[in-house]
């Protein structure tokens, strides 16, 4: 059995989703989810996977976690002690947790009869192999409320570039801006003028949780710009919809704008990413799919 710990936003969510669907399809392995550390974290919407995308997931209970790695590290306390380096050393064998966040070619052999994913996975390479089945699972409801039908027209009229500016708790939480930090006005300059060079006259559609910030710094310079700001707490999940309606994408530093460019199927879109993810300086360089530019 797989049993993957689920925490944090959709975006790193649906990472860890991912990447337990891929290697519970390659190694013909029962596939249950862990969500009980919701319990213990505050921030974005809580566990959101089985809400946006209608996934009918199995959870995993205090059994199921005993019999993989033992009834001690069943709890959820211990199990976030463990994630610590300092603490690794006491883990069970099947206890797998993410120790930086390049991909992990042995993760597959490690997990072979059996593991507890504890991570974030975020590199395409742990699922590009079953990319087709990946995005039949995250397909999104059908219905779109009146004012977001009107952006997916715009959208479908003509070529349309989304921009992401992701501020948020990258502004207002000190230690989540130690981390990640935000993108410059000068990154998103650059890469929209890129763009609109390759795809003159092209719709751009920003989505931000900082409006204001967009308006003040973005659309002066753009002002054909259209900004969506109105999806809101649970309905947050629809601007990554929108995005993936796109033909191109600007994305932040964030695994949801991430995902909003992924989903999009398209082999000839045009996707920038940031070339520096992580304040912090972390190595980020298996996080950027081939074939997304860096600037």
């Amino acid at each position: 059995m797989i049993i993957s710990n689920l925490v944090g936003g959709l975006g790193n969510q649906m990472f860890q989703y991912a990447c337990a669907r891929s290697l519970s399809l390659e190694l013909d392995l029962p596939l249950k989810f862990c969500t009980d550390t919701f319990g213990a974290y505050n921030a974005h919407n809580g566990f959101e996977l089985t809400r946006v995308f209608k996934l009918n997931l199995e959870i995993a209970n205090t059994g199921d976690l005993a019999a993989l790695i033992g009834w001690t590290q069943s709890f959820p306390s211990v199990r976030r002690a463990l994630e610590k380096r300092s603490f690794s050393y006491l883990a069970s064998h099947r206890f797998l947790s993410e120790s930086h966040l390049k991909h992990g070619a042995s993760l597959r052999d490690l997990v072979r009869k059996g593991g507890y994913l504890h991570g974030y996975w975020q590199s395409e390479r742990y699922f590009a192999s079953h990319a087709a089945q990946i995005r039949a699972d995250f397909k999104f409801p059908q219905d779109l409320c009146e004012v977001n039908l009107h952006i997916a027209n715009i959208i479908s009229q003509r070529t349309a570039i989304s921009v992401h500016i992701r501020r948020g708790d990258y502004v207002s939480n000190a230690k989540t801006l130690a981390v990640h930090g935000t993108c410059s006005p000068e990154y998103y300059q650059v890469a929209i003028d890129t763009l609109l060079q390759r795809c003159p006259g092209a719709q751009l559609i920003a989505f931000s949780d900082d409006p204001r910030w967009t308006s003040e710094v973005l659309l002066p310079r753009y002002p054909a710009m259209v900004l969506v700001e109105h999806n809101r707490g649970v309905d947050s999940y629809i601007d990554m919809r929108l995005m993936s309606m796109c033909q191109h994408h600007i994305i932040a530093n964030s695994s949801f704008s991430w995902w909003g460019a992924w989903l999009n199927p398209s082999p000839s879109k045009m996707v920038i990413a940031p070339s520096r993810w992580f304040a912090d300086g972390r190595d980020s360089s298996d996080l950027v799919p081939e074939g997304w530019e860096k600037m």
